[in-house]
């Protein structure tokens, strides 16, 4: 999300400077704290995506499907870093007027990578269900019908927005959120998030039968108790404030709305990266392990050089 026409563009020359002067302190403020979460995210994801590189026993449909959630966090945070350059790097220039291809192109690669993180999102939710629903999956099958999901969809949508913007409103940057075409990106997020929350209510109550089923053994509860809190930590992410945002103008509740989208949404890909790899159990036991594997070659390389040194 960026600063909507509204308030950049059209701001009444009656408005006091006082005003004004507030506004952008408090834009430059939310500027500079999601900067900052954005740069958290970025690195914490890159760490993720190198130690699952690295623990490649640990690789399973479930971590591809984590490692593609990553990706989309990380170009999410290069593509808000990329834009600002674009767009806000230069002081002298006017935002409101200026029409470059580049910008343009900023413009778009970011609402690539924000319906692309959304989806991905919704593929998270998509895997549990069918976890929960299907004994026996056929997991390769699945798994490239959930890329076809996760990454056509945004393909197929910011095509369509494009061509549409080129055609019929190739003002600006294309940042005019108030622009109708704006709901060519909306409705699509609307759409998973809205899927994504119905899920997760379903997948709770399967959850909650599964575990008070007497059938169940000990191990079947436990793997439910695991995937009943994976479940709950989804809930952050699954942007149900999107949903009490979009039925409003861009410009009403502004400051509410910069906060969720800009400044929470900056760390989402941090919390990501810490609930999915650095709390992962099996991740620690795997790096637990290559300790423990230096320390004993350590211990015996030193043995033997102390060893050779008395036979010397």
């Amino acid at each position: 999300m960026s600063v909507p026409y509204y308030i950049a563009c059209f701001q009444d020359n009656s408005t006091e400077e006082e005003e004004i002067g507030h506004i952008s302190e408090y834009f430059a403020r939310v500027k500079l704290i999601y900067t900052v979460g954005y740069g958290m995210s970025l690195s914490s994801l890159c760490i993720a995506v190198f130690i699952f590189c690295i623990f490649r026993k640990l690789l399973c449909t479930r971590i591809y499907i984590h490692l593609n959630l990553f990706s989309t966090f990380i170009l999410r945070a290069l593509a808000v870093f990329v834009k600002d350059a674009v767009l806000f790097a230069d002081e002298t220039v006017n935002h409101c007027t200026v029409s470059t291809v580049l910008c343009k192109a900023s413009v778009t690669f970011f609402q690539y990578c924000v319906l692309s993180n959304f989806y991905w999102l919704l593929v998270e939710g998509l895997y549990l269900q069918t976890l929960l629903t299907f004994t026996f999956a056929h997991k390769r099958t699945f798994f490239w019908c959930y890329t076809l999901v996760g990454w056509g969809t945004p393909s197929v949508t910011v095509t369509i927005w494009t061509f549409l913007k080129y055609s019929y409103d190739d003002y600006g940057c294309w940042d005019d959120l108030d622009s109708g075409f704006w709901w060519i990106i909306k409705i699509p997020i609307l759409l998973s998030v809205l899927v994504n929350f119905l899920m997760f209510i379903n997948i709770s109550r399967i959850i909650i039968v599964k575990t008070k089923t007497p059938d169940s053994n000990g191990g079947d509860k436990r793997f439910y108790r695991r995937l009943a809190k994976s479940t709950l930590l989804l809930i952050p992410l699954f942007g149900v404030h999107y949903i009490v945002f979009a039925l409003f103008p861009e410009h009403v509740g502004l400051e509410a709305r910069l906060f969720f989208e800009l400044v929470l949404g900056s760390f989402q890909g941090f919390i990501v990266a810490l609930l999915y790899c650095f709390l992962n159990s099996e991740v620690q036991n795997e790096i637990r392990k290559e300790i423990e594997k230096y320390k004993s070659r350590t211990d015996i390389n030193t043995f033997h050089m102390a060893t050779q040194d008395f036979i010397a």
